[in-house]
């Protein structure tokens, strides 16, 4: 499924952009905001970015996005660290 959103000309002439508008600056803000309102995995998330999980993770650093990390998610990664 491919959603297309549609921007008002008057309103994507208001967004502060480079020339010409980039789609994939837009991606990767979108992609933020889902992640970021708990609406996106990580995964899922930096892959709409088009990022590598540094990449993205290190975006997410820098705007102060706390990563939504569960203890359960840390055992699961241990467990599989370890084979379990």
């Amino acid at each position: 499924m491919n959603i297309t959103l549609q921007i008002p000309s008057h309103i994507a002439h208001a967004i502060h952009l480079p020339r010409p508008v980039d789609e994939q600056l837009l991606m990767v803000e979108f992609a933020v905001a889902l992640y970021a309102q708990g609406m996106l995995s990580f995964g899922k998330a930096r892959a709409l970015a088009e990022m590598d999980k540094q990449t993205f993770g290190h975006l997410l650093g820098k705007r102060e996005i706390p990563r939504h990390y569960t203890q359960t998610d840390l055992e699961d990664d241990f467990a599989y660290a370890y084979g379990e």
